[in-house]
Order: structure tokens, then C-alpha cells, then sequence
């Protein structure tokens, strides 16, 4: 396809989502919920095909360069699809948060002012490796009212394509207006250019995937850009942990699924208890298969063979692997400096009985989640108890933390008035 072409489609695209997003905020909660409900059957009577569609993008992934976390993240089967249909479920039975009233009062002048939830309107959504984002994403924008643009990676082109029509012609049997959902159908790079400057038809962007991926978004969006930047994740053992509790804390957050944003990269110890914990841990994570990348003290402690001296880059890097830095650190301060220094304000967690050091950390620490005594993992929006999740938002405004359907609103004010001139 020219430029021109491209250019062209994903503008109508936007002009069709546009129309989409009229149409979609005369829908009735029941009405969303039906849809949502035939969305999910569709998924589940087109498993074959998306199946087939999927097989044809593992079978390009190493011809694509895909790491086996990669490949990982593209890969469907039964379970996944099941659980991609009953996430599409829970959503249906989920809040619909549109349409409530925030705030209501009236001024002196006998003005009433009313401040309502309201659909964001056309989001965009740029995405990598993950092809149940398509789902997650789509569902999660309808069920509040916004029409989606998705821009998948060329990664996982056959099996976005396959879930998106499942999404879209499944619904419509039950009154899903046309083009609420859209992929862009093709991996050309202009079409990120061209999605970024439609602010004509674009409310909202939100890119997830790498740094650079994300940097390119920021740097060409027209519209305001939610970000979900890399989740260097954090444990932090404090000299008041648990370090049984600790450990199993450690083991989950690393290798429960290390190809995923809110896994374990660097591990801190307090001095106090390195010199029991290192070995015990170390033990442990290399039982897993875990490479260990350690500083000095964290390698002397450790009593094993095979630590990896760490580098100033280990501290900032998302392996989305079994790799895993450690550091030990003189105290709680210590700590904190150290994540909200090198962090990316994604989650962190602290092991510790005392009370006071808890409470220290959750203050102080910089991140969208910051938990105390379980597992970096639980920072989802499933386990949050939103449902699925669109991303985990790195940023302060207007979104933080795992983005369902609230975060996916907006608001306006309704003023009634009997007559008033000012």
C-alpha cells in the first residue's frame, strides 16, 4: 500500500469510530451487558480459526527474531481462549460506571450543577506480542461506552485479526453498532504515524509495549497519551520480614510468569539478614533456573557458583525473563532510594512485620501500586477486582495503576437552571 492508502484507511477508520461512539452512548446498560455476553460465545464458536490464525503467527516468530517470553505472550490454546471468553464475561457482570453521578449541588443563584460519568469517546490502542489485549482492550472500551481503534504488532497480525472480527461480528448480532471495534488491518509503521495525528477523531491513545515503542507514541500524539512504561518491579526484604514468607514472595513475583510487566526484576535485602537470606534465596531462585545478576556483597553471601557481577544497566532493565538483579542495601532508606531511583513507578512490594518500616515504604515509594507482604503479581486488574485490564498505567494524570472501567471515563457537567442570567 502507498502512504496515501494508508493514510486514507485509517482515517476512515477514525471517521467510522467516530460514528460508532454516537451510537454507542445510546446503548442501555442490559444492552451492553447482551453484547458483551455474544462477544464471548463468538470467541468460544471461532476457537478453530483463531487457533489456525495464531499457529500461522508462531510459525513466523523466529523468522521475526520473538524471544521464547515472546513467544509466550503470542501463544493461544484452549485455556487461554476460555479464559479470554470468560473475561469477556466478567465484564458483562461487571459495574457499568457510566452515566453516574459524581456530584451534585446548587448555588445560591438557585443553579443546580450535576457532574456525571461519561465515555472518553474514540481510544486508540497500540500493542505488541499480546494478542488477548485485542479482547481485553475492545471489551473493556464498549462496556463504557468508547469505540476502539487497535493497532496490534505484526507479531500477532493473523490472530488480532481473527479475535477482532470475532469481537465485532458477534456482537452485532446483538446490537453492536458497526465499527465500535476496528483493527487496523495491516503493520505498516505509517499507520502508527497516521493513528497518532487523527486527533480530529481520537480522544485518547494509549501504546503498550516496549520503551521505544511508547517514546515514538509520545513523541507524534496529537491527543493526551496514557503510558505504561517498563515494570522494573521490586521486592524489598526488610529486616523485620519473614523470610520464608519472603522467599515464597520472591519465587512467585520472579517465576510465576516472568514475561509479564508486574514480574520481579530486582530484589533488595537489608544488611541485617543477608547473610541468612542471600544463600537461602539464591539456593531457591537457581533451583528455578534463575540467572542471578548480584553486586559484591549479594555474590559473597549467596554461597553459590554462578552469580553474574551486576552492572549499573541490571538496575533498569526489564528482563522479562528468569534473570533476576539482587542488591543488598544498608536499611530501609536505603530502599527507597534505590527504587524510586532506578524503579519505573510500577509496583513494588516490602517483606517486613514491622508496622512502622511498612508504612514508610507505601509513603514513600513513587509507584502506581506499592504492596506490603505479597507478590508484585497480584498488581492486575483481575486480582484488583476490576476485570480484565486495558494496561497499568505508569503516570499520575488521569489514570494510575491498572486501567479498567472508571479509569476508561470521562465527565461532564449537567446545569439546570429556571430562567438565571448573569
Amino acid at each position: 500500500m502507498t502512504s496515501e492508502e494508508i493514510r486514507d484507511q485509517v482515517w476512515q477508520m477514525g471517521k467510522q469510530a467516530r460514528a460508532a461512539a454516537h451510537a454507542l452512548t445510546k446503548l442501555s446498560t442490559e444492552t451492553k451487558n447482551e453484547i458483551l455476553l455474544a462477544m464471548a460465545d463468538a470467541v468460544i464458536a471461532r476457537e478453530a480459526e483463531i487457533i489456525a490464525a495464531n499457529e500461522k503467527d508462531l510459525a513466523a516468530a523466529d523468522e521475526l527474531g520473538l524471544t521464547d517470553a515472546m513467544k509466550d505472550r503470542l501463544r493461544l490454546d484452549h485455556d487461554r481462549i476460555k479464559a479470554m471468553a470468560d473475561g469477556i464475561r466478567e465484564v458483562a457482570e461487571l459495574h457499568d460506571p457510566t452515566g453516574e453521578i459524581l456530584k451534585e449541588w446548587t448555588r445560591p443563584n438557585g443553579l443546580e450543577f450535576v457532574k456525571k460519568r461519561t465515555p472518553i469517546g474514540v481510544i486508540g490502542i497500540i500493542y505488541e506480542s499480546r494478542p488477548n489485549v485485542t479482547a481485553d482492550a475492545a471489551v473493556l472500551c464498549f462496556k463504557t461506552g468508547n469505540a476502539t481503534i487497535l493497532r496490534g504488532g505484526k507479531e500477532a497480525i493473523h490472530s488480532n485479526r481473527a479475535i477482532a472480527d470475532a469481537l465485532q461480528t458477534g456482537g452485532a448480532g446483538a446490537g453492536l453498532p458497526d465499527y465500535s471495534v476496528q483493527l487496523i488491518p495491516f503493520t505498516d509503521r505509517e499507520s502508527v504515524q497516521h493513528l497518532c495525528e487523527m486527533d480530529t477523531y481520537l480522544d485518547l491513545i494509549i501504546p503498550r509495549g516496549g520503551a521505544s515503542l511508547i517514546e515514538a507514541v509520545v513523541g507524534m500524539a496529537r491527543m493526551p497519551v496514557i503510558k505504561h512504561y517498563d515494570g522494573i518491579c521490586h521486592v524489598f526484604v526488610d529486616k523485620a520480614a519473614d523470610l520464608d514468607m519472603a522467599e515464597a514472595i520472591t519465587i512467585n513475583s520472579k517465576c510465576h510468569k516472568p514475561s509479564v510487566c508486574n514480574a520481579l526484576e530486582t530484589l533488595l535485602i537489608h544488611r541485617d539478614v543477608a547473610a541468612e537470606f542471600a544463600p537461602q534465596i539464591a539456593q531457591s531462585l537457581s533451583a528455578k533456573n534463575v540467572e542471578l545478576r548480584g553486586d559484591d556483597d549479594f555474590i559473597k553471601l549467596a554461597g553459590i557458583d554462578g552469580i553474574v557481577p551486576a552492572s549499573e544497566a541490571d538496575w533498569t532493565t526489564e528482563y522479562l525473563d528468569y534473570i533476576l538483579a539482587v542488591k543488598v542495601v544498608d536499611d530501609l532508606d536505603a530502599a527507597i532510594s534505590h527504587i524510586n531511583h532506578y524503579g519505573s513507578h510500577h509496583t513494588d512490594s516490602i517483606v517486613t512485620a514491622d508496622e512502622t518500616a511498612a508504612e514508610q515504604f507505601q509513603l514513600e515509594i513513587d509507584s502506581a501500586c506499592v504492596f506490603r507482604n505479597t507478590s508484585t503479581r497480584f498488581a492486575d486488574g483481575g486480582e484488583f477486582g476490576f476485570g480484565a485490564e486495558i494496561g497499568i498505567s505508569t503516570d499520575k494524570l488521569h489514570a494510575r495503576g491498572p486501567m479498567a472501567l472508571e479509569e476508561l471515563c470521562s465527565y461532564k457537567y449537567l446545569v439546570n437552571g429556571r430562567g438565571q442570567v448573569r
